[in-house]
Order: structure tokens, then C-alpha cells, then sequence
């Protein structure tokens, strides 16, 4: 029975965690499903989306002038007899229409600034895109990273049970001792409070990512299925390159440099007057009336008016604001390259220590602990060793693992990260272990 036992745990020691959790009714979830669903539904970027349509539609408003006048008049009526035409030659009815026309190059201007102001709500949209699919992946590793927790501490717990069995039978055989059987219980009975931490982990996770995907809280959310980490190697200065080119919070505050500078570009021309163009057109009836004598013509009459910019010192004030408001841009803009390359740089770093973290534990940690574990329990069974030595070893290689697992999603997601703020994707193709997506097809301009 105590051989039994032995090879009973041996075998629980080097079963694959994946192989005690695969029967779950929820099926697995696949990556890019939640990311796509969460960018179709999530409220927060359909509402920057319909900002970004609404400043799209001022852009195509700003492109006209002001709308024409149009006049009708009754001009020098006598007070006496109003509605008289045929009594004063210069009686009559007048109609008119005015257009009102920004100097030349204002209109252009304005137009200019307002689609740089849409463009830049534009790629705003982009980048929400980008950072919400950076939340739901982070958080889908952070879900993978619990499940296989959770799955190993149940492995655990069985092999904890079988080791207190086993020092029962050694003990009454009068080989074991009841303080082993003490000490494997402690070790239960925090295996059990780390389950119930992990199970609420896992329920904070799930609402999280239910929240990004505009779902029900309560909603259940599948396992995770294991992955294949990526070989990609990385370099600093070609991520930043490529950042410079695809990030699109970049666009989006060069775009507004742009506003800026044909906002400035706009109070110089201010200075300059407008333009207004009338025409009015009068209907007159014959006078014969005592002296006078009139035919009775119809008369026009063409205008061309300036407004008259008197007030230099409001003109020079438009200036100075729109020079302060490009020099905010340009300097906001090198900021957020700065900010790029210091995120770049230090997640760089992050993702080749945890790549040759995973490789240690993969290749030198782990084995060895499984190693050692293995040879305690050959040795207990022998008589050679120490029920402590087993307890010992088993809760070492509990924790290892645990690295192990924290380590591999932290990894992916220092990936997704590096993706996010590069504004593409890092991997040439997609498997079916690792999916990924990046910002989303680029939304177009609302005709």
C-alpha cells in the first residue's frame, strides 16, 4: 500500500497542470474575439467615436461662408399716405441681397483648422482603440495566470492529502510521526486560504474584462488556453522609430499642431479687413403730379463695403494666443516623445529579463526542484530521508511553479505593452496560442 502511495504521488508530482483543469463547462476564450468585441461595444470609444464625428461634420461646416442677405424695403413712403407710390419720384420698393466674403485665404484657414481638429479626434479614437485592447489582453494573461494557479493548487492539495495518508501509515506502522502529519496540515491549510485568494482574483478579473467588453458583470468567462511564448527579439531604437511613424496619439497632436499653426497663420491675416458686396434693385412708379414730372424708372445700385480693423490690440492679442497655443503643441508633442521612448526603453528591459527569467525556471528551476522532490520521495520510500524533506521539496516546486506561470504572463504582457505603445503589431503571424490585435482598422472620414 505504502509503494502504492508512493508511485500514486510521483505520478501527481509530474502530471501537467493543464491536465487537471480541462474539465470546465465554460469553453475556452480566444483572444482576439474578446478584444474585437470589446472595440464594437465598448461605450467609452463609441462615444469617442461620435466626438470625432461631430468635429468631422464642423470641419465640412466651416468650408462655406455666411449665408447671403436678403432684403425688401419700402423706401421714402410719405407718412401721410404710406402704400402711395406715384406722389414722390423718390418712392419706391426696394429689394436687395448682401454676401459677406472673408479676405482671401481666411475661408481656406478656418477649414484647415478645423479638419486638423477632427483629424486629431480621429486618431484620439485610434489610440483608445489601442489601449483597450492592451487592458482586455493584460487582462486575459492576468485570468491565464490565476487558472494555472488555481489548477496547481488543487494539484497540490491532492498531493499534500496522499503525503499526510502516506505518514499515517508510515506512523502506524510506527516509522512516521504526528508532527509531520501537523506540519502537512499547516500547508493545507494555506494552500486553501491561497485558493480562496486566487478565486476572488479570478472574479475581480472577470468583471474587469466584462467591463471592457460592456457585458453583464456577472458574466462568465471562459479558461484561458495555453500559448506558445513568442522569440521575438527587440531593439529600443527601431521600436521607437517605428512608434515615431505608427503611434497614433502622435498623429493625433501633430494634428493639433497643425490647427495651431494655421490658427496663427489666420490672426496675421486678421489684421487685413473683410470684404461685404451688396446689390440693390428699385421698382418706381411714374409721378405726374403738380411740377413734377417723372417717368418713373427703375434704378440700382451696387456696394462694396470693409469692415475697418481700428483696434490693433485686439488683433495683436489673437496673435500672441495663437503663437503660445503652437508653441504648447510642440512642446506637448516632445514630451509624449520623450514619455515614448523612456516606456519603450524601460519595457524593453522588463521583457528580456522576464524572457530569460522563464528561460531559468523553464530549463533550470523547475527541473531541477521536480529533480530533487523525485529523489526525496525515492528516498523516503527507501527509509533514507525525511517526511520534512518531501514536504519541503513539494511546497519549493509549488512555488517555482507559480513564478514560472506569473513570469510567462507578465511576459506577454510586456509584449502587448511594447505593441500598444509602438501602435502596431510585433508578431509576423498569428497562431492559434497567441492572439493579438492591434489598433483596429482606421476608422474614415464621415462623408
Amino acid at each position: 500500500m505504502k509503494n502504492i502511495r508512493v508511485q500514486v504521488l510521483l505520478f501527481l508530482f509530474f502530471l501537467p497542470v493543464s491536465a487537471l483543469a480541462q474539465d470546465m463547462a465554460v469553453p475556452a476564450e480566444n483572444l482576439q474575439a474578446l478584444v474585437s468585441t470589446a472595440i464594437a461595444n465598448n461605450p467609452e470609444l463609441r462615444s469617442s467615436e461620435s466626438r470625432w464625428k461631430m468635429y468631422a461634420a464642423k470641419a465640412r461646416q466651416a468650408s462655406y461662408p455666411e449665408d447671403p442677405m436678403f432684403m425688401v424695403k419700402l423706401q421714402n413712403m410719405m407718412a401721410k399716405d404710406p402704400f402711395v407710390f406715384n406722389r414722390d419720384p423718390q418712392s419706391g420698393i426696394v429689394f436687395g441681397v448682401s454676401q459677406q466674403l472673408p479676405l482671401w485665404g481666411k475661408l481656406g484657414l478656418r477649414k484647415e483648422m478645423a479638419k486638423n481638429e477632427s483629424e486629431s479626434y480621429r486618431w484620439a479614437l485610434e489610440e483608445r482603440k489601442l489601449e483597450l485592447a492592451l487592458m482586455v489582453r493584460e487582462a486575459y494573461y492576468k485570468l491565464w495566470a490565476v487558472d494555472k494557479e488555481l489548477a496547481l493548487v488543487d494539484k497540490s492539495l491532492k498531493i499534500l492529502d496522499n503525503l499526510v495518508t502516506l505518514n499515517g501509515l508510515r506512523s502506524a506502522a510506527g516509522q512516521g510521526s504526528q508532527q509531520n502529519i501537523y506540519k502537512a496540515g499547516l500547508e493545507q491549510s494555506r494552500m486553501l486560504a491561497m485558493q480562496l485568494s486566487l478565486q476572488q482574483q479570478r472574479r475581480s478579473i472577470e468583471a474587469n474584462i466584462n467591463y471592457l467588453l460592456y457585458r453583464k458583470p456577472a458574466t462568465n468567462v471562459g479558461p484561458i488556453g495555453d500559448f506558445t511564448l513568442p522569440q521575438i527579439q527587440v531593439d529600443s531604437e527601431k521600436l521607437l522609430e517605428t512608434a515615431l511613424d505608427k503611434r497614433p496619439q502622435l498623429k493625433s497632436l501633430s494634428s493639433l499642431l497643425q490647427k495651431a499653426q494655421a490658427g496663427r497663420r489666420l490672426a496675421q491675416r486678421e489684421l487685413l479687413p473683410d470684404v461685404s458686396l451688396s446689390a440693390e434693385y428699385m421698382l418706381r412708379e411714374p409721378v405726374t403730379s403738380g411740377m413734377v414730372q417723372d417717368p418713373g424708372e427703375n434704378m440700382f445700385s451696387l456696394g462694396l463695403s470693409f469692415n475697418l480693423p481700428l483696434w490693433p490690440g485686439k488683433r495683436e492679442a489673437m496673435v500672441a494666443e495663437s503663437v503660445s497655443e503652437t508653441m504648447m503643441a510642440q512642446e506637448e508633442l516632445n514630451a509624449i516623445k520623450n514619455s515614448i521612448g523612456l516606456a519603450i526603453n524601460q519595457t524593453v528591459l522588463e521583457y528580456e529579463r522576464l524572457r530569460k527569467t522563464v528561460e531559468l525556471y523553464r530549463k533550470g528551476i523547475v527541473p531541477q526542484a521536480e529533480q530533487s522532490v523525485q529523489s526525496a520521495m525515492i528516498g523516503y520510500r527507501a527509509g533514507k530521508s525525511e517526511f520534512s524533506m518531501i514536504l519541503e521539496g513539494t511546497m519549493a516546486l509549488f512555488t517555482y511553479q507559480r513564478e514560472l506561470f506569473d513570469a510567462e504572463a507578465d511576459f506577454m504582457m510586456k509584449l502587448a505593452r511594447l505593441e500598444a505603445l509602438t501602435g502596431t503589431e510585433l508578431l509576423p503571424a498569428r497562431t492559434a496560442d497567441v492572439q493579438h490585435l492591434s489598433s483596429g482598422t482606421l476608422a474614415k472620414n464621415p462623408e
